[in-house]
């Protein structure tokens, strides 16, 4: 019987890759909401570059977090939006943000 025990590995890892960095939670948690369009979004991260903001939502509809839906008009339309897999992160994040106001 092999033993397929691998001590390096953690599962929240994998959670934390998803949503890692400085813009993915913050970005997740403007589209809790609903849906919203690229420069929703962009006043709503201020700091933010369009730049950085366009390869972080590329990230995130990657990893199945986030869907977009662009609309045959003109001026072009494109809202983002949560998928299931995305709101099922909501109540961990939610979590998250509860534990970290219980130091205070």
């Amino acid at each position: 019987m092999k033993n397929n025990f691998n001590p390096a590995y953690c599962p929240a890892m994998e959670t934390i890759a998803l949503i890692g960095g400085r813009w993915k939670v913050i970005i997740l948690h403007v589209l809790s909401k609903h849906a919203r369009r690229f420069g929703e979004i962009n006043v709503r991260v201020p700091s933010i570059s369009r730049k950085v903001l366009t390869e972080q939502l590329r990230e995130l509809e990657a990893d199945g977090l986030i869907s977009r839906k662009q609309y045959k008009e003109l001026p072009r339309k494109v809202e983002y939006a949560l998928t299931e897999y995305g709101e099922s992160l909501c109540p961990l994040l939610a979590y998250i943000a509860a534990w970290n106001e219980e130091k205070v």
